[in-house]
């Protein structure tokens, strides 16, 4: 039973963070093979905890990996295709916010080397698989790279259009 447990596919949560109509990226450290490091574009993010909401992780991560504080919290979508990273399949929820106050500090810099805000229609390379999936299965790859003629494949219009979600926490619900 343990065994098909760890082959069950882990939940994690990217959080898009609006600032300006610019998206906070970090440098994200990965060891290759060699123990070389390289690294990959990513939003912050991390795992959903047992009994945490979709918005109680945003926040708790976005805190403990920026120290910055999020609000207007809404999902926007998520990778329906699973990817393999340290011997486990991911699927990735998205959520897009906005920022509410502080400034991007590294607080894992054994994980991440750098937070930098980016103009969402000039996002730096490479990118994180699982924001590669998003992208590309919203069809919004091409919008990156060329000025936004329609809402269709912009993800400003994406975040603009999700409604908000409520931060009651899921031990209040009733």
């Amino acid at each position: 039973m343990d065994s098909k447990k760890d082959s069950r596919p882990m939940i994690g949560v990217g959080v898009l963070i609006w600032r300006d109509k610019k998206l906070l990226l970090g440098k994200r450290l990965l060891n290759d093979r060699q123990n070389n490091h390289v690294f990959c574009w990513q939003f912050p993010g991390g795992h959903l905890e047992s009994n945490e909401s979709t918005i109680e992780c945003a926040q708790r991560e976005v805190r403990e990996e920026t120290g910055l504080e999020i609000m207007a919290i809404r999902h926007i979508g998520m990778t329906d295709k699973t990817f393999s990273m340290a011997g486990r399949q991911y699927i990735t929820l998205m959520v897009s916010s906005e920022y509410k106050s502080g400034e991007a500090k590294i607080l894992e810099p054994d994980k991440c080397a750098d937070w930098q805000w980016f103009d969402y229609r000039q996002l730096p390379t490479p990118l994180f698989k699982p924001i590669n999936l998003f992208l590309a299965q919203n069809s919004l790859t091409r919008s990156l790279n060329t000025p936004a003629t329609s809402q269709q494949g912009d993800l400003y219009a994406m975040h603009q259009a999700a409604c908000v979600l409520s931060d009651i926490p899921l031990s209040e619900h009733k």
